[in-house]
């Protein structure tokens, strides 16, 4: 039997990709970064593949409509998880005895100074603390995946998302793809190039996994969100348990990582509603 292995994908942090026009599915731009995203998914698989033939993989699309990835165009040696609504959003998979997560296209958090298309989860938060630390798409999922005994052994992005990462996982492999010049540009490395150091770094991050301890997180788990309207606020506070701390800051305590994540998703939900 060989390793298990999760990668979720993003499209902010692929090579090649800075603008919102590439990443929205209605404008212009987003068929060819759609295509950029597959190759950069291909590249983590072949990496899985080359460090452990017998490899069971799972990947998560976990950009926007969770619909990005071209199914045809996948490895075939992978399953691909897409669609939303679904649990555990960007991980889903990880409740089916996933050994090893990958995080590919990853971006920084909201606020992140000189990180491409940085943000967190929506445009409608500006921050989400856990036990008081700031913590971006990276460091929630990686904490996630921690409270399941599941380390994250690799993350790729730009430099920015990679340095995030590292700051939560000394020991883990990372491969920055491109260097953030501001929100929406970047010195990026050619697509090609990109995916052979992705392969490349995904095989050396599966040949390490068992030194690589899973990121762990308190319990019971206390979040603040910070978010862009007080609207949001406004709706959230209907959530139970959920209550309000200035205009548009929310807390809330979570009995577990699981609960906690759930109840985040709710509340960017609530707060994207149009008004």
């Amino acid at each position: 039997m060989g390793i298990k292995a999760l990668v979720s994908v993003d499209m902010e942090g692929i090579a090649g990709v800075v603008h919102p026009a590439e990443i929205n599915p209605e404008r212009y731009e987003y068929d060819r970064c759609r295509r950029l995203m597959t190759g950069a998914a291909n590249a983590a698989v072949e990496g899985i593949i080359d460090a452990d033939p017998a490899a069971e993989v799972l990947v998560a699309d976990s950009h926007g409509p969770y619909r990005n990835i071209l199914p045809e165009d996948l490895d075939r040696r992978a399953r691909l998880v897409r669609g939303k609504p679904r649990q555990l959003g960007m991980l889903a998979g990880l409740q089916g005895g996933v050994e090893v997560a990958l995080f590919v296209g990853y971006h920084g958090r909201a606020g992140a100074g000189g990180a491409v298309l940085a943000h967190t989860i929506s445009d409608a938060v500006l921050d989400i603390r856990i036990h008081g630390r700031s913590h971006g798409e990276i460091g929630i999922n990686t904490l996630l995946a921690g409270s399941y005994g599941v380390p994250v052994v690799l993350v790729s992005g730009d430099d920015a998302a990679c340095e995030e990462f590292a700051d939560l996982a000394p020991g883990a492999v990372t491969v920055p793809v491109k260097r953030g010049l501001g929100q929406h540009a970047a010195d990026t490395l050619h697509p090609e190039e990109a995916r052979d150091r992705l392969r490349e770094g995904t095989a050396r991050a599966i040949r390490r996994r068992t030194g690589e301890p899973p990121v762990s997180v308190p319990q019971p788990v206390e979040v603040e969100v910070d978010l862009h309207q007080p609207r949001g606020a406004d709706l959230a506070v209907l959530i139970p348990g959920v209550s309000r701390k200035g205009g548009r800051t929310l807390t809330f305590t979570a009995q577990t990582m699981t609960a906690a994540y759930e109840v985040i998703q709710l509340i960017v939900l609530l707060a994207q509603t149009p008004s």
